[in-house]
C-alpha cells in the first residue's frame, strides 16, 4: 500500500525517548499517577530540545528586528484587551455584564475609572519611553514620562462622554441603515460595525494624543474580531454605518465626513506610494476623502489621497476608483453578460447570452 512512498527516517534516540516519555506524563496524569521529569533509566528529556533551542537563540542575532531583547517594556497585549473590555464596560453600561442601578452607578463608574487610569497610565509610560529610546533622542525624563502618561490618560477619560454622544449617532445609524435591525439593543450586541468603531474612536484618541503601539493594537484586535480594519489615524465623522462589514479598510489618512454607509469588501486605500522619511506624526495624504451623505457598496476599492467623493455620491459594487467625482455622482461599472444554459431534452441545451439589466449612471467611468 505504501510503494512509491519514501520511508519516514526514523526519530532520533532522544527525541524518541522524549516523545516516549511525554506520552507516559499523559497517560500518568489522566490515571493521577505522580510522573517523574526522569525515566528509568535516568534520562532528562530536556537536553533533547537543546538543539532547537540554540537555533533559536542564534536566529534573534542573525535574524533582528523581530525580537525584542533587553530593550524597553512593551505594553501588554493582555493588559490593552482587559482595557478596551472595560472601557465597554463604561461606553455601553449594562450590556457587556451585570447591569449597574441607581444606588450603585455612582460607585460602579468610579471603580471602574480608577482602575483604568492606573492600567491605561502605566500601559501609555511603556510605549513612551519605547518612543524615547527607540528614537535616541528622548526629551522626557522618566518622571515627565510618567507625568505625561498620567495626562493623556485623564484627559481621554474625560473625553468619554463626548465620545458616546458620537456613538450614539453611529448606534442609531446602524439601525436605521439596516431594515434587519430590531432595535438599537440588537445592533450593540450583536453588530460588528459598531463594536469596531467604538474602538476606533477610543483609538483615535489617543492616537491623536501622539501615543504610540496601543492605538493600533486596540484597532488590530477588533480587526481580528470582526474582519473591519481601521488604522486609528482615520478621520470618520459621526453617523457612520459599516453593514456587514467583513473585509472592510481603511487606511491611516482617509477622511470621512458625516452619515457615511459603507458596505462589506470595501476598501479605502492609497495608490503605490514611495515611503518617505518624515518626522515622527507626520504623515502624507495617501487616502481618499468621503464626504457627507455618501453610500459606498459591496466591494469598491477607492484608491489616492487626491480622490474625493462628493456629497450625496453613490459608489456602486466593485468600483474601482482611483479619481474625483463631484457631489451627487453615482457610479456604477457596467453590467456584465451572463449566460443561461436551458435544458432542452435529456441531451441538449440552449445557451443565451443576454446583458444584466442596469441603472445607467448620470456619470461614469
Amino acid at each position: 500500500m505504501n510503494e512509491g512512498k519514501e520511508p519516514k527516517p526514523p526519530l532520533r534516540g532522544e527525541i524518541a525517548l522524549s516523545c516516549r516519555r511525554a506520552v507516559e506524563k499523559k497517560q500518568a496524569s489522566k490515571s493521577g499517577e505522580p510522573v517523574s521529569d526522569r525515566d528509568e533509566e535516568g534520562f532528562d528529556p530536556d537536553p533533547a530540545l537543546s538543539g532547537v533551542v540554540s537555533g533559536l537563540v542564534a536566529s534573534y542575532e542573525s535574524h533582528g528586528g523581530i525580537n525584542h531583547i533587553e530593550g524597553p517594556n512593551l505594553p501588554s497585549r493582555e493588559a490593552v484587551i482587559g482595557i478596551v473590555e472595560d472601557l465597554g464596560r463604561l461606553l455601553f453600561p449594562g450590556f457587556y455584564d451585570k447591569p449597574p442601578n441607581a444606588r450603585n452607578v455612582q460607585y460602579v463608574v468610579g471603580a471602574l475609572c480608577s482602575t483604568l487610569f492606573d492600567r491605561l497610565s502605566r500601559e501609555i509610560e511603556k510605549s513612551l519611553r519605547y518612543e524615547c529610546r527607540t528614537a535616541g533622542q528622548c526629551a522626557r525624563t522618566e518622571g515627565e514620562c510618567t507625568y505625561e502618561a498620567c495626562n493623556i490618560t485623564l484627559r481621554f477619560l474625560e473625553a468619554l462622554p463626548s465620545i458616546r454622544a458620537i456613538l450614539k449617532d453611529d448606534v442609531r445609524a446602524h439601525f436605521m441603515g439596516d431594515p434587519a435591525a430590531k432595535s438599537l439593543s440588537d445592533v450593540l450586541v450583536s453588530y460588528p460595525g459598531i463594536h469596531a468603531i467604538a474602538v476606533f474612536r477610543l483609538a483615535h484618541f489617543l492616537h491623536d494624543s501622539q501615543v504610540p503601539l496601543i492605538p493600533r493594537m486596540m484597532t488590530e484586535l477588533l480587526h481580528g474580531q470582526t474582519g473591519i480594519d481601521i488604522h486609528p489615524g482615520a478621520t470618520i465623522g459621526p453617523g457612520i454605518c459599516i453593514d456587514h462589514g467583513t473585509g472592510v479598510v481603511i487606511g491611516e489618512t482617509t477622511h470621512i465626513g458625516h452619515n457615511v454607509k459603507i458596505y462589506q469588501g470595501v476598501t479605502l486605500g492609497a495608490l503605490s506610494v514611495v515611503k518617505r522619511d518624515l518626522a515622527p506624526w507626520e504623515v502624507d495624504k495617501r487616502h481618499p476623502t468621503i464626504e457627507d451623505d455618501v453610500t459606498i457598496y459591496a466591494g469598491a476599492t477607492i484608491l489616492g489621497g487626491e480622490t474625493t467623493v462628493g456629497r450625496g455620491s453613490v459608489i456602486g459594487g466593485n468600483v474601482w476608483l482611483t479619481r474625483s467625482v463631484p457631489a451627487g455622482t453615482t457610479v456604477s461599472v457596467e453590467a456584465p453578460f451572463q449566460v443561461f444554459r436551458t435544458r432542452k431534452d435529456a441531451g441538449e441545451f440552449e445557451t443565451k447570452r443576454e446583458q444584466c439589466d442596469a441603472y445607467v449612471p448620470n456619470w461614469e467611468i
